[in-house]
């Protein structure tokens, strides 16, 4: 099944011939080097070139943030490393580092060190808080030394791509590699580790049009991903998804599921040649160098998948397929939480999934688990995570009822009770998503139909195209999410029940008093929970807010993106996660909320 990304452009710049591009991680900006001899800095918010350094007339074929130092250094075709200020433009240093020209430039994560490659064969070690001095210089290859990746969870060994067809692995402080990788029939060009606890894998890609995924402790290779029609220049396991990413001078980008091998997709933007791809760790944002210019795309939802069970005070996330939960009740008293500060939390592993998962939610009784990805969902016990039910899907919604499930495979809705399929329909103006809670939501190009869950029947049509829909626990209310703002209904269980014995109260969309509309807000709701009749809510500027009787009150500014998890009643907190899991609480009185809403 696929992973289904979604793909989407952050930036799209024309330009000379593209040699590299790097993210920095905390400016929204991407360094670009340029066969021309000059370097961009450009902001991808705002889609802006903002710093121009030109550097020399010959192609500068490497360059990379330094951004402890605020620095930006760059290696090009006259044999020099150069080193700016990216702040202030200045040049700081500049030294000659190899006899010929140099490929590639790796940052070392915690020490002062630089590795440059070069078409002398050799690999050399800087370190700048000695003033630059050369620490030592690695031979061994046979012809050009085209890319260097140093790993991840090792910081001490580096790899090398060669053009003498060779792979080799290396550690700091000794002189022979430590092994070398053949296998590729031509010369290699790129070569990425994967960050993943899981796996000591590496991939590379050549001249031979080939990927190639390799075990570094077994020195096997584990797969070949064949489809490029030319030289592959690039490569990059992406930190974040299970997907390897090749870039070819065949023009397109290739997307590869990193567990499966499968092709996902084939991206070409129609920029000529492919030389360069950066990914970044905790970012779903991917940098792309061309011929042409450079392209910044974001693959998939950043929204981690996470849930809480707010009655166990149970938290449980998917770091990649690893399963992980905390509990809030091992919370000691004897430091009292602040609010928006990171809650200290003791992370239990539970298990790993065989799926990627993309969204997790636990049954509204808190005993189950589900988790979506890869086209597939599995139901889990939440204590155990005992697989109890599984099956193909895009979309998997919970009802109101823990017992009932609904999910959605193309344009076919399937309804469960107790784990057994009860029905199967095609809605008729088809099923582009599904929504649970008290009515089960199908929406479509036109708009949004509630059906019930027991018997099917139609309740109402709403020409409204949610993105999210948030029932309050009892039923009564409930919050339509569009991208642009949000309305709040009451939904009367008795006028539905009138009509069941009364046919004249139904129309061809349904059942007119079915629905109250108390207020529409023009805010766009990015997460959102009911406690009692209050709706809460994170918004598009980073606040969070609840809505109570018409009125919105502001709880909190967040200084970064937040998803609402839920409420604990009996601590009086509201508890969010980032991205990265951290969990975060608010004081929110309860009696507050509830003299509020009478």
């Amino acid at each position: 099944m696929p992973l289904r990304l979604d793909v989407k452009r952050k930036l799209s710049v024309r330009s000379d011939r593209v040699k590299c591009v790097d993210i920095h991680p905390n400016e929204p900006w991407i360094l670009v080097t340029l066969y021309n001899g000059h370097a961009h800095i450009y902001n991808h918010d705002t889609q802006q070139l903002i710093k121009t350094f030109e550097i020399c007339d010959v192609p500068v074929r490497a360059g990379k943030f330094v951004v402890r130092k605020n620095w930006a250094v760059t290696a090009s075709d006259d044999m020099l490393v150069r080193v700016y200020n990216y702040n202030t433009l200045e040049r700081i240093h500049q030294f000659e580092a190899h006899s010929d020209y140099i490929r590639s430039v790796v940052v070392h994560p915690t020490q002062s060190y630089i590795l440059t490659s070069s078409d002398d064969m050799t690999i050399k070690l800087w370190d700048w808080d000695a003033k630059w001095a050369l620490k030592q210089t690695f031979e061994g290859h046979i012809h050009y030394v085209m890319q260097i990746a140093i790993n991840p969870k090792d910081n001490n060994t580096f790899a090398s791509a060669s053009l003498d067809r060779t792979v080799k692995v290396w550690q700091l402080g000794s002189t022979q590699p430590n092994f070398t990788l053949e296998g590729h029939e031509k010369g290699v060009n790129c070569v990425d580790y994967y960050s993943g606890g899981d796996k000591p894998y590496l991939v590379s890609g050549g001249d031979d049009r080939l990927v190639k995924i390799w075990d570094y402790q077994n020195k096997t290779c584990v797969q070949t991903l064949e489809g490029h029609s030319q030289n592959v220049g690039c490569v990059s396991f992406h930190p974040e998804l299970p997907i390897v990413l090749s870039g070819s001078e065949d023009g397109t980008v290739k997307l590869w599921h990193s567990n499966t091998y499968r092709l996902e997709s084939t991206l070409n933007y129609g920029l000529e040649r492919c030389w360069a791809i950066s990914c970044l760790k905790g970012s779903n944002n991917v940098a792309l160098g061309y011929d042409e210019g450079t392209m910044m795309i974001k693959l998939g939802r950043e929204e981690p998948a996470m849930s809480m069970d707010a009655s166990t005070g149970k938290i449980v996330w998917a770091k990649h397929c690893e399963i992980q939960q905390v509990n809030l009740k091992q919370l000691t008293t004897d430091q009292p939480l602040k609010d928006g500060e990171k809650v200290p939390l003791n992370v239990k592993e539970m298990g790993s999934c065989e799926i990627y998962p993309q969204t997790l939610s636990h049954s509204p009784n808190g005993r189950f688990v589900v988790v979506c990805g890869d086209g597939e969902y599995i139901i889990y016990t939440a204590i155990t995570l005992r697989n109890k039910s599984y099956g193909s899907a895009m979309e998997f919604v919970w009802s109101q009822d823990s017992s009932e499930y609904a999910i959605r495979d193309g344009n076919m809705v399937k309804i469960f009770k107790n784990f057994k399929e009860k029905k199967t329909f095609k809605p008729e103006s088809g099923a582009e998503g599904i929504h649970g809670g008290s009515l089960l939501g199908v929406r479509s190009y036109s708009g949004l139909t509630f059906y019930d869950w027991d018997t099917l029947s139609l309740v109402r049509r709403i020409e409204i195209v949610p993105k999210t829909i948030y029932w309050s626990q009892n039923g009564e209310l409930v919050c339509i999410a569009t991208e642009e703002s949000f309305y709040i209904l009451r939904y009367s269980a008795e006028a539905v029940a009138a009509a069941a014995s009364n046919k004249d109260l139904v129309s061809e969309d349904g059942i007119e008093d079915a629905f109250d509309a108390l207020s529409e807000i023009a805010e766009v709701v990015k997460t959102g929970i009911w406690v009692g009749d209050c709706f809460i809510y994170t918004n598009s500027l980073n606040r969070i807010n609840y809505y109570v009787g018409g009125e919105i009150v502001t709880i909190s500014h967040l200084d970064r993106v937040m998803y609402l998890l839920g409420y604990v009643s009996n601590e009086n907190r509201l508890y969010l996660g980032d991205k990265e899991m951290a969990i975060v609480s608010f004081e929110l009185s309860l009696s507050v909320l509830e003299y509020q809403t009478a």
